[in-house]
């Protein structure tokens, strides 16, 4: 195994090609902006379907992993996959955050495909870290600090990607210099979600961790958290106490610009009683940049975003996974790309819908 400026190359190039999509050569370029807000959407696969949403042609793109990083102080290397268009420059980066789960390779970078191949299909480059709490590092019942949703670590590991952007693309075949730094998102799903609003300013203010509190980063300029957990005055008094990171929980500087995404179904009486204890940080943060996307009908998996054809989803449904996957793409491309209306073209395609499956409110 050989080591280079720490990082162990232990990875192997994965070839997913976008079969039927038209050859791209400037991938950047093509995806931006809307000639025709209501052109067609090519729809080649269950990674590209948007079920409607108007969205830019797919690309193919490739994926590598593991690539692993080696963090000081923690008690195993910080391993990412990497997946990328084939072509194209100044492409936009977003860290995705798994969950906590009960699986043992979809809370990893294993999981979360059918949202990782879309946005990276249309434009992204998608780093995903397999997090201390995954099943698969069986730290859980450790006594290492944090566990077992090692919560404060997942946010330090989305920084450390941060501080070794470099290292990432000097690793990865056929990604350097092709990576815009300026232009970052985070996303993540239920205690994902979590780290994206820690990220974003949210803090836990346990007044027995004496740790620094603010936890956010400036250089993330859009955040997107899926069923993210809300405050702890929302929690259930009627189950066992939740552990401080989740007690704790406070939104009020929460000042970076984020999107909520929920379900007006999941509700697990394990957490809370309450529907809006997933909008939480939508409703209790400073107004004037945060929107809520909320799923009719949907739970907590949104119909199957974790991965292909899984059996935990709490509700299949093809067709909500792939309009999330869109809307949830649209709104970082426009958050961005100041300007670009796939944001605007989303939500009017949306609204329009006969039955609409999702409504959007701002504040």
């Amino acid at each position: 195994m050989k080591q280079k400026d720490g990082v162990m190359k232990v990875g192997a190039l994965i070839l997913a090609s976008a079969l039927g999509c038209a050859p791209v050569a400037k991938a950047a370029e093509e995806l931006r902006g809307y000639p025709d807000a209501h052109r067609p959407t090519m729809q080649q696969g269950a990674y590209a379907d948007s079920d409607g949403i108007p969205v830019p042609r797919p690309v193919p793109f490739s994926s590598y992993s593991p690539l692993a990083l080696k963090v000081p102080h923690r008690p195993v290397p910080l391993e990412l996959k990497i997946s990328a268009p084939t072509a194209g420059t100044g492409l936009p980066v977003v860290l995705l955050s798994h969950g906590h789960g009960e699986t043992n390779f979809l809370s990893s970078l294993r999981g979360y495909g059918p949202l990782a191949d879309f946005w990276a299909a249309h434009g992204f480059i998608v780093i995903q870290p397999t997090h201390l709490d995954s099943k698969v590092l069986n730290l859980r019942g450790t006594k290492l600090e944090d566990a077992p949703l090692f919560w404060r670590s997942r946010a330090t590991d989305m920084k450390f990607i941060l501080d070794h952007l470099d290292e990432i693309e000097d690793a990865v075949p056929g990604l350097k210099g092709r990576m815009d730094r300026t232009r970052i998102a985070v996303a993540g799903h239920s205690l994902g979600g979590h780290t994206v609003t820690l990220l974003m300013g949210m803090q836990v203010l346990d007044p027995e961790d004496a740790r620094e509190k603010d936890l956010s980063d400036k250089r993330i300029k859009a955040g997107v958290a899926i069923a993210a957990p809300g405050l702890g005055r929302h929690l259930n008094p009627d189950r066992p106490p939740m552990p401080p990171s989740l007690r704790n929980i406070d939104f009020s500087k929460m000042s970076g610009t984020t999107l909520v995404v929920a379900g007006d179904a999941d509700v697990d009486e394990r957490f809370s009683k309450l529907a809006s204890y997933r909008w939480d940080a939508y409703t209790y943060s400073p107004p004037g940049n945060k929107t809520l996307l909320k799923f009719r009908d949907a739970k907590h998996m949104f119909g199957g975003i974790i991965g292909y054809d899984s059996i935990e989803t709490t509700d299949e449904n093809p067709q909500r996974v792939a309009a999330l996957r869109a809307l949830t793409w649209a709104y970082m491309w426009s958050q961005l790309y100041p300007g670009d209306p796939a944001w605007i073209v989303a939500r009017n395609a949306l609204a329009e819908a006969p039955v609409p499956m999702a409504t959007v409110e701002t504040r």
